[in-house]
């Protein structure tokens, strides 16, 4: 009896860390996971002290009490798909009553039922009408966004994860709803904003960037006043491209970026991009190598207009941030028994210090070493890449060792089923 008391104790507690002590998005994917093993592992052992212990009905009540508390819906089905439990969010988000989804045993055709659609789809995301995993297949928990627009605007953050029996073996699964709905909609407000300024900005800077570029060719400046001019220009041209930025992080935040998808060799579309960066590599003094893989690889389906924004960020950063006389190394391959290709850009740089790497693909972030490094920079790129990196239905991560260079992958599918269909609001923490 104590033995469950203290690991329902230990549950609860390890769920309320994981709900409270987030601030970004590598976080929350941590709490998730905390969330689920929490409450899986709380209920089974419940479960099975209600068996074995007389006196165990007391515990059994706390943990309901738990469970039903949470702000997220939570059901739990074994093999079978037969609803063993199913919390007050759930009733709430599904407007299904206990009473009838209770011991039902789910099936897809059970979509058709006036009112399941929504659950139905949620258990069966293969239904969904547009769903983007956020975890590694085969790997648990799995994370799914789940979006709806009938019968009413719904988006969904769905958690799986596996019940373990006495045997090690699953019992069943556990799925963990949290309804996102809201805060997507004051993230596309937020947006709203964000992009009718940059608008409204952006025709001015650019008659200004203009007008500095016309009077820099001028023959009767002085020296002194022709660099004032061209300082003046860059800095005005940068404030321009960061107005760009901004207007496109405001489209990938409402899934509005707007793909066009076609076939095409990695190889020649990361050779055109490196063609296109190389000028500036030399006017930093870094040289530009090319990996190119031992034999011809697969197609993949790209929007090359799109995916070229990422690769240049990535390649920027390499450029920018590297050492005098430093080096990147870019690299096209296969990955071993999958179908995907994995792009890398290898530098000899400052390095990222460990504790911010995983922050690095948040908006507007810069680790301390890099603003050190260089005081220009806005902190959209990894941010702006890891949208067009995952709206193509690839992966992207990095690799550093302070003070010896950086490494970030990125992964494109051969496989054109593994594209998502339907562009997503980009994710944000929460």
């Amino acid at each position: 009896m104590k033995r469950v008391r203290y690991s329902l104790a230990a549950a609860a507690a390890a769920a309320a860390v994981a709900i409270f002590d987030f601030r970004n998005i590598f976080l929350l994917a941590i709490s998730l996971i905390l969330i689920a093993a929490a409450a899986a592992f709380a209920f089974y052992a419940a479960k099975e002290a209600d068996v074995a212990v007389g006196g165990a009905e007391m515990d059994r009540g706390e943990l309901k009490g738990i469970l039903a508390a949470m702000d997220d819906a939570l059901i739990f089905y074994d093999s079978d798909f037969k609803v063993l439990f199913y919390n007050n969010a759930a009733e709430r988000l599904f407007r299904l009553k206990p009473a009838e989804v209770m011991g039902h045993k789910l099936a897809p055709q059970d979509v058709e039922q006036p009112g399941w659609q929504t659950l139905i789809q949620v258990v069966f995301p293969s239904l969904a009408p547009r769903t983007v995993p956020r975890s590694r297949e085969g790997v648990y928990p799995q994370i799914t966004d789940i979006s709806f627009t009938e019968p009413e605007e719904l988006s969904l953050r769905v958690t799986t994860a596996p019940v373990p029996g006495s045997d090690g073996k699953s019992v069943g699964f556990m799925k963990i709803i949290r309804d996102r709905t809201a805060q997507l909609a004051a993230l596309r407000a937020r947006s709203d904003f964000v992009t009718i300024a940059s608008h409204q900005l952006r025709g001015p800077l650019t008659d200004i960037s203009w007008a500095l570029q016309s009077l820099a060719s001028a023959p009767e400046l002085s020296e002194t006043n022709r660099l004032i001019v061209q300082n003046a220009s860059a800095a005005s041209q940068g404030a321009v491209n960061r107005i760009e930025s901004l207007i496109n992080i405001s489209k990938m935040d409402e899934g509005k970026f707007g793909y066009q998808f076609a076939p095409d060799d990695p190889v020649e579309f990361v050779g055109k991009v490196l063609a296109d960066v190389l000028p500036a590599a030399r006017k930093a003094g870094v040289k530009i190598y090319f990996d190119r893989p031992a034999s011809p690889l697969a197609k993949v389906m790209i929007d090359p207009q799109r995916l070229s924004v990422a690769l240049v960020d990535i390649l920027e950063n390499a450029i920018r941030y590297n050492v005098a006389n430093g080096e990147v190394v870019v690299k096209v391959d296969a990955v071993p028994g999958k179908p995907f290709v994995e792009i890398s850009a290898k530098d000899t740089g400052i390095g990222v210090p460990p504790e911010d790497i995983g922050k690095l693909f948040t908006k507007f972030y810069r680790a301390e070493n890099a603003m050190k490094s260089q005081t220009e920079g806005s902190g959209l790129g990894l941010y702006i890449a890891k949208s067009i990196v995952q709206a193509h239905g690839g992966e992207i991560w990095v690799e550093s060792e302070l003070s010896r260079g950086t490494t970030v992958h990125f992964t494109l599918p051969t496989d054109p089923n593994l594209v998502p269909k339907r562009e997503m609001a980009a994710d944000d923490p929460g």
